[in-house]
Parts: structure tokens; sequence; C-alpha cells
């Protein structure tokens, strides 16, 4: 069954300034057809970045990913088999996915079909060639990670990638973005503040480190409000030093300007 990682989600009290960060940063572009005072969507070509008003009641932060397939009722039929996962249908307002599930450990993450009705703006406008600065890697901490990369494989027939010897993480990948599933363990978080379990960081692949990290600075002092968020003190000393281990993928670390996590690497 084909499967593609199309969206991930996050959730802020500064969405269009959020939005305003990946555009600027990373070259990420909003649909034309978005409309004012919603959530912002924008895309790289390949992977949309929805980016929602934070509601009562909800968390901010990076929320959930999305999974587009061929067909949902082969999904379904696959996930019947863990007893405890359901799906529920979503509003016909959501353009980006038809049905929210979860895990067998209640990581929650959406399923979308491409003639779904409510798919719209940039997960239909993307064309599949992805941006030279785009989206390389998705990330999740979960109790049991052998367990839950088990679950992609065999629901979504995401393909598992080597990893090296010792690493505690799984990666599968639909072919241009990993789905990196890591353990959580309350004990990683010596030092730091307890971040619970769920969604981790979001990965980029730019052209040039060197490049990159020079438009992030000119970006931030054009604009203060897009610099990025620092992890500075000694708890986010802590943060960035498990970042950095606990993820093999990139190269450089860093926050959004709202304190999601980037993890960045180079061609």
């Amino acid at each position: 069954m084909f499967s593609k990682i199309n969206h991930i989600a996050i959730v802020s009290d500064h969405y269009a300034q959020l939005a305003q960060f990946y555009e600027a940063v990373f070259g990420m572009r909003t649909s034309p057809k978005a409309r004012a005072g919603r959530a912002v969507t924008v895309g790289d070509g390949y992977v949309g970045l929805n980016i929602n008003p934070r509601r009562a009641g909800r968390s901010a932060g990076l929320d959930h990913f999305g999974i587009e397939v061929e067909d949902v009722e082969t999904a379904f039929e696959r996930m019947r088999k863990y007893p405890n996962v359901k799906w529920q249908q979503r509003p016909s307002n959501r353009p980006f996915a038809g049905i929210t599930t979860h895990d067998p450990d209640g990581n929650v993450f959406d399923i979308s079909q491409k003639d779904m009705k409510n798919r719209n703006l940039v997960y239909v406008e993307n064309d599949g060639k992805a941006n030279p600065r785009h989206v390389d890697h998705v990330a999740m901490r979960t109790m049991r990670p052998a367990e839950m990369a088990d679950f992609f494989r065999e629901v979504f027939e995401l393909a598992p990638t080597n990893r090296a010897a010792g690493d505690r993480n799984h990666y599968l990948t639909d072919g241009h973005v990993t789905l990196v599933v890591m353990p959580w363990d309350i004990t990683d978080y010596e030092g730091t503040g307890i971040i619970t379990p769920g969604m981790d960081h979001i990965g980029f692949k730019v052209e040039d480190m060197q490049v990159f990290r020079q438009d992030v600075e000119r970006i931030a002092a054009d604009n203060p409000r897009l610099r990025p968020a620092p992890m500075t003190g000694v708890e986010g000393e802590k943060l960035e030093q498990l970042f950095r281990r606990s993820c093999p993928l990139g190269q450089y670390q860093m926050a959004d300007c709202d304190g999601i996590l980037i993890d960045v690497s180079a061609d």
C-alpha cells in the first residue's frame, strides 16, 4: 500500500508569526487560497506544515503528523488487529486530514486519502518536488519504540532503514521523509524540564549549512520576532545536549521562534 508522510501540525498562540518564520528561514510557501484568520498552511513541495491557532484546552507545540494512503479501508483493516486503536472522522473544514487515529501507545496522527473531499490548499498544491530546504524527518518519543515502529511498518508499509549499532531509535521512511520513533525515558531529562511522550522535533535538510546559518542570523537581525528561541541556562544546555545525542540525523540543533525543536542537516 502506497503511504507518504504528507503533513505535520503545530499548535501555536502565534500561528501567523510562526508561518512567517518557516517561510523566511526554510522557503516554505503559503497557499494563495488560505483564508485570513484561520490556521496557516505552508508547504515545501512535498510536506505541508499546518500551524493551528491554540484553542481552549489545547497545548501549544508540535502536535501530530499525517499520512496519506491509497486506500483508507486497507489501513482500517490492518489497524483492527490492534484492539485499543480507534479512529475518528474529522470535520469537513479540515483541509489536511480525513481521519484522526493513534498508534497502540496513544500517539495521535492523521490519515488522508487523495480523493477525500476536504483535502485542499497546500496538500493538493504540493507537486511532490521538494524545495532545496525541505522536511527530512519528523520524530516522536514513545514508551515502546520497537512495537510502535512495527505498527507503522505493518499498517502503512513504511520501510525500515539501517541504524547504527547501539542506536535506540527506529527509522521508517516513505522514500522521502523519515519517521523517527525514539524511546521516552524520564531519566533522560535529568537536569532539564520533563517533556512528556509524544512529538519531539522536525528535521529539515538544507542545501548548505553555512549559508543556512547566515540566513538565520540575517533574518533574526531584520525581524527580532523571527529569532529562533534560545536554549539558555543550565536546563537549556541540558536539553540541547539531549537533543543532540538523541537523533543522529541532524548536524545543527535549534528551535523556531515559538520553541519547536528543529534538527537541521545539509546535503
